[in-house]
This record gives structure tokens, sequence and C-alpha cells, in this order.
């Protein structure tokens, strides 16, 4: 049960920060603290709808399952194959971020560039091997939670883009 609830409290980081990069670059305002709060709100807002999903198939799969000790065990297996990969990735995001807030300003700003801004076009791909990770370890019901919490955080940015950041201002 720790796994499930470390697993959800990773989620909704990751989707506040989803929210915040819906927003960030649409606002040229200089003191935009607020505005970025209220982003990374609305992410995590929607982070959480969107998070149910997984919650609500792993207690589908452990309602509907013959054997729900072992179908439980290999869930629990399963969440740890997809912890794994996310705290690597989470761990570089979190070192890129302490340079950033850390560093001198051109020292941050190469950390943001070289950091921060290829982390984030690998998320995806951390995310497929978080789920390659539940397969391994759990099999195929792991692998459907995964899959469905993988599909839900990956969704946030696009939803919260679409839905307050799609006009430029």
């Amino acid at each position: 049960m720790r796994l499930a609830v470390l697993l959800v409290l990773l989620g909704l980081v990751d989707a506040a920060f989803s929210g915040f990069r819906a927003y960030a670059g649409r606002d040229a305002r200089i003191r935009k603290h607020r505005a970025t709060a209220r982003a990374a709100l609305r992410g995590l807002g929607v982070g959480a709808v969107v998070l149910l999903a997984p919650v609500l198939t792993g207690a589908l799969v452990l309602l509907t399952a013959s054997d729900p000790a072992r179908t439980y065990d290999a869930l629990t297996a399963g969440a740890l194959g997809y912890l794994l990969p996310l705290a690597v990735y989470a761990t570089a995001v979190l070192l890129s971020l302490g340079a950033y807030f850390v560093l001198p300003f051109r020292a941050s700003t190469l950390a943001m560039v070289v950091g921060l801004g290829p982390l984030t076009l690998l998320r995806p791909l951390a995310v497929a091997a978080a789920c390659l990770g539940a397969l391994v370890n759990g099999g195929g019901p792991a692998l459907l939670v995964g899959t469905i919490a993988g599909a839900a955080v990956l969704c946030v940015e696009p939803a919260v883009h679409r839905r307050w950041y799609q006009q430029v201002r």
C-alpha cells in the first residue's frame, strides 16, 4: 500500500509540474508568481482527477481476481518495478532543479538548458521504462495499471494547456 501512495504522490507532483510547463512561456510579465502557482494548482487538480483511473483500475483488477493475494503480490512487485525508473528520472530532475536554484545566473541557465530541457523530452521514455519495469516485475495486471497511470500523467499537460493556456497573451 505504501508503494501505491508513493506512486500517487509522485504522479501528483508530476501533475503540478505539468501544469507549470503548460503555462511556461505564455506570459511576458516579469512578476508572475501567482500565475505560475495557479498553473501548478491547475495541473495538480487535473492530475488528481486523471490519477483516479489507475487507482480504480487497480481496485477493479483486485476485485475481479481469482486469487486476490497473488494478484496483490503481482501488483506490488509491478509497482516496485514501475517506481525504479521513475525514481532515477525524478532524481535527475531534482538535481537539475537544485542546480538551477543554487548556482549563479549563467550556471543556473546552463543547468536549465542542459538538464531540465532534455529531461522534459525524455519524460515519455521514463514512463515507458516504468511500464516495462512493471511488466518485468509484476506481469500483466501490473502492466495494465502502469500503462493507464502512465497515460494519465502524460495527458495532464496537454489537458491543462488546451483548457487554460491555448491563447498566447
